[in-house]
């Protein structure tokens, strides 16, 4: 009877870890789907330029009432707005731009709008192969995916003030790229008594500064408001993952993490807040845009959305507290922009050095944080050691199982125990068969003289799914692991095995995940395969099931997982593959010293065909 219960009790287990992991988590896809965009906002109509900001009530901008190039909602004074589509090369090539050149951006920033509008990411390429393009994370409006950041300021209400914005062509003083030790400067002067200055710096990772200066030769006081935008035209794909966040993000100060996804954004259309100690942006799995605002400034910001003609456009923005600059003074206003890969040292370091709030959570740690980072910083101080993250993850699967020693061996030990009592237990069956009641009673008495803890071998799967999860995640949201090679066939530990058996792993010449309807389930790979037979070696250890229902059950067990895991991310499947194997090691040697049959090779003659003895 207790031996069914176990067998029931390990089924639920398994079935609740697959049901859990496919319902929460996904089996991760091997294309990425494009989300549909939904038009339900007309075009909305376009101020005259020098048209005053929109106000509110007090005769203020409103909260984020930052101009808003590309059309996000609600669009006023400023706009330059493209509806013709051209390449990324011809927008590019359109008007005068300062070049940017350190050891991890090569871009630009438009003379015409001082917008930073051109980034690409040169140490990271788009597949394994380092001579595939560099990333590019910031395009300017016009191509076909706009994606910019841009500073300024906005009058007062009702204030007639010639501003510099999108249209505006800013002069550089002196010449020469953009790099960590070269700032540029560049000026405007509007002609009635207010001079324009820029300073812009970038340092050797991903982050831009950006300080305004304003200048007032005139004889009147002015008002002006600085802000900051990162502005993103049409609906990015996303990878769709319930565990992962890509869309509008930020830390608005005591109101804590914030994620929206651009579905959301779509029905909420526009979110103000008024907070300080904030940051927030756009994220993609890997990279982001965000605003790094001074963490005591007061800001007035928004996240929105809007649409010019069937374009969708997303923003994140704030606005500062207005500076009155008297005639004879300058005003001046310092924005942070970072615009890159979201390598956690990178973005730790900033959190740190900046005094941000939670700028580390910009990387999608998840509700298990406090596993998923530590198993992050354990793996990524073993690489420094190997300068191999596939080695890493073994030699962390190792110091897993030394943590969780104790309590394995007590759950190994008391499974030993368990089967050394069988014959008892079958006597006591054969003494009551009619009496459950009397049956359960002295199973539990000889439990509890044995000193057996009937529910002991569930332990070691109950805690290896946090760990479990805490290493997918870490596979999946990290940059380290992009692109992270291993030995063999395994060019990048965060992405699917490559091969697949059914072409006899690339010795036939053809693709068989390219054939329609089964194409998909055609993806097995050979670690997958290890896997599975790691798994079926580890379930032969124990006796099989008496009822034939639960032994067919435990038998297609492992090869349920083999085609669970055939998608996952290699790295993973390669820990769990070496957590099988260690795992059987020791239950066998636990096992042993317990005096327990080890059923392995008992069970494995099972599956040998008997020759019929000859007549």
């Amino acid at each position: 009877m207790n031996e069914q219960k176990n067998v029931i009790l390990a089924i639920v287990l398994s079935a609740v870890v697959l049901i859990v992991w496919q319902y929460f988590f996904g089996m991760p896809q091997l294309e990425k789907q494009r989300q549909t965009q939904q038009q339900t906002q007309s075009q909305q109509a376009q101020p005259a330029p020098g048209q005053p900001a929109a106000q509110q009530a007090g005769g203020t901008p409103q909260p984020g009432g930052a101009p808003t190039p590309g059309g996000s909602a609600p669009p006023v004074p400023g706009q330059a707005v493209s509806t013709t589509e051209q390449s990324r090369e011809t927008a590019l090539a359109a008007g005068p731009r300062l070049q940017v050149e350190t050891p991890n951006i090569h871009g630009s920033i438009a003379l015409k709008g001082s917008r930073i509008d051109d980034v690409a990411l040169v140490r990271f390429r788009e597949t394994v192969d380092p001579k595939s393009p560099a990333i590019v994370l910031l395009s300017p409006s016009g191509t076909p995916n706009p994606f910019y950041a841009e500073f300024g300021w906005v009058p007062a209400a009702g204030a007639p003030v010639k501003l510099p914005g999108p249209d505006t062509v800013w002069r550089q003083e002196g010449s020469g790229a953009l790099s960590p030790d070269r700032p540029a400067t560049l000026v405007w002067d509007n002609g009635e008594g207010l001079e324009f200055r820029r300073t812009i710096t970038v340092d050797d990772k991903f982050l831009f500064t950006v300080k305004d200066d304003v200048v007032n030769k005139s004889a009147a006081a002015v008002t002006l408001y600085p802000y900051g935008l990162v502005s993103r035209h049409g609906t990015p794909q996303t990878l769709g993952y319930y565990i992962l966040h890509e869309g509008l993000i930020g830390v608005l100060g005591d109101q804590g993490l914030q994620e929206i996804t651009y579905k959301a954004m779509e029905d909420k259309k526009l979110i103000p807040f008024k907070v300080t100690n904030a940051w927030f942006g756009i994220t993609d799995k890997y990279w982001a845009a965000t605003l790094l605002p001074d963490p005591a400034a007061s800001l007035q910001a928004k996240f929105s959305t809007g649409l010019i003609g069937n374009l969708r456009t997303f923003q994140t923005d704030y606005l500062l507290d207005a500076q009155t600059i008297a005639p004879g003074q300058t005003g001046t206003a310092t924005g942070r922009l970072f615009a890159g890969a979201k390598e956690v040292g990178t973005v730790d370091s900033y959190d740190k050095a900046l005094k941000l709030n939670r700028f580390e959570l910009l990387i999608d740690w998840g509700w298990f944080y406090f596993i998923t980072k530590p198993m992050f910083w354990t793996i990524d101080f073993l690489f420094q050691w190997l300068h191999n993250f596939g080695l890493a993850i073994l030699a962390v699967t190792v110091l897993i199982k030394f943590i969780f020693f104790p309590l394995a061996n007590k759950s190994y030990a008391s499974m030993a125990k368990m089967k050394a009592v069988q014959p008892q237990m079958a006597a006591l069956r054969e003494r009551y068969p009619d009496d459950k009641v009397k049956q359960q009673q002295e199973l539990m008495e000889l439990y509890k003289r044995e000193k057996i803890n009937p529910i002991a071998g569930c332990w070691p799967v109950v805690i290896q799914i946090p760990v479990f999860f805490s290493l997918y995640k870490v596979l999946f949201v990290t940059i380290e692991m992009r692109h992270a090679p291993f030995f063999g066939w395994i060019h990048d530990l965060s992405a699917p095995d490559p091969t697949t058996v059914f072409n006899l792993f690339g010795l036939i010449p053809f693709d068989p995940m390219a054939l329609p309807m089964i194409g998909s389930f055609l993806h097995l790979g050979a670690w997958p395969l290890i896997m599975g037979v790691t798994m079926w070696f580890q379930m032969k250890l124990n006796p099989a099931p008496p009822d034939p229902t639960q032994k067919m059950i435990f038998d297609w067990m492992p090869v349920i997982f083999t085609f669970m895991l055939a998608s996952f991310s290699a790295g993973l499947v390669i820990y769990w593959a070496w957590n099988n194997f260690l795992s059987v090691v020791q239950q066998s040697i636990i096992m042993k010293r317990n005096g327990a049959k080890i059923e392995l090779f008992d069970n494995l003659k099972g599956w040998i065909p008997k020759r019929k003895p000859q007549e």
